[in-house]
């Protein structure tokens, strides 16, 4: 079993990687935790104001494409082990700007991979349940099934976990990939289907729905992500993916219809638009493995967490 001792978690002021700091910080066997962010649009040191108060966290500021400062990291901290979770994610941009995902996704991870073959660090890969494409109901996707992106973000993170697999098979690199469904939690920025339409409705502007907005998308709470994680690490073996996935299936406008529900607001601000290019009409992901491997299962309630996020970042918005 993987212990944690000093940990370089990349991204870690985004949604995600903001939330497994408070995690990895909660874990007995963790002396050291370096959180490096390029504070890019998504990245928010705020979102780190509990984690810093540990005198066990670091935040550097930096690019996961910078072999140099990397090198700096491992030699300035003696880091035992990467996770991460630097990544850009959002796919309407990765249509308009393919390329930017292409150097963080794609170039990133390969610099990470470098500094891991070269120090003999073990490295958890957050990755996507996007990079299947679509999956046809009732069938959820298993670690082996075909990957067959849409987007350039899928492609990109696609090619991230290909470089990972590489690694582990050519360099004997301790690699993991971890796969996950649609997250939603507080801190979320708002380009994303949550906070985007919570902010929306709170302006008494359009809710954007692309299509008929039937479109299917599994929730998994960010704790229950962060813990998957922390599992996979611990007891996952090298070379091996692992999904994690909330088992709640909604349809984009069945969840644009609730955050309105919730909010008081008027169905009517539905504003239906053009479809993108390659929409994936649905993911679902099998997670018999982690369950099998290492026990988990997701635990938060949906039904309870869901009016707690959106209270969240109500008062994020207007406080």
């Amino acid at each position: 079993m993987r212990g944690l001792n000093t940990i370089l978690l990349t991204g870690g002021a985004g949604f995600i990687g903001s939330s497994l700091a408070r995690h990895l910080l909660a874990e007995n066997d963790l002396t050291q935790l370096i959180v490096l962010d390029k504070l890019t649009y998504a990245g928010n040191r705020a979102h780190l104001v509990v984690p810093e108060q540990d005198k066990r966290c670091t935040f550097v500021q930096g690019d996961i494409c910078d072999l140099a400062l990397l090198e700096r990291l491992f030699n300035d901290h003696q880091i035992s082990g990467i996770f991460h979770l630097a990544a850009e994610s959002h796919v309407d941009r990765s249509i308009a700007q393919p390329q930017e995902f292409i150097t963080t996704n794609v170039q990133g991870t390969s610099a990470l991979l470098e500094i891991a073959r070269a120090h003999k660090l073990p490295l958890l890969h957050c990755s996507t349940d996007e990079v299947y494409g679509p999956i046809r109901s009732p069938e959820k996707a298993k670690e082996d099934a075909p990957l067959l992106p849409s987007s350039p973000y899928a492609a990109s993170k696609t090619a991230a976990d290909l470089l990972c697999q590489a690694a582990f098979r050519t360099y004997e690199v301790e690699t993991i990939i971890t796969r996950c469904t649609n997250n939603y939690g507080p801190r979320q920025f708002p380009e994303k289907l949550i906070p985007r339409f919570v902010q929306c409705a709170l302006r008494d502007e359009p809710l954007p729905i692309y299509g008929k907005g039937l479109q299917i998308r599994d929730w998994i709470h960010v704790d229950d992500h962060c813990a998957g994680m922390i599992a996979a690490w611990r007891r996952g073996k090298a070379g091996q993916v692992y999904h994690f996935a909330g088992h709640r299936e909604r349809t984009n406008i069945g969840m644009a219809r609730s955050i309105l529900d919730a909010l008081r607001k008027p169905h009517s601000l539905i504003q239906h638009v053009a479809d993108r290019p390659g929409h994936d009409e649905r993911y679902a992901l099998d997670t018999e493995k982690s369950l099998m491997w290492f026990g988990w299962q997701p635990k938060v309630n949906f039904q309870t967490a869901f009016p707690e996020v959106i209270n969240s970042l109500v008062a994020d918005f207007t406080g």
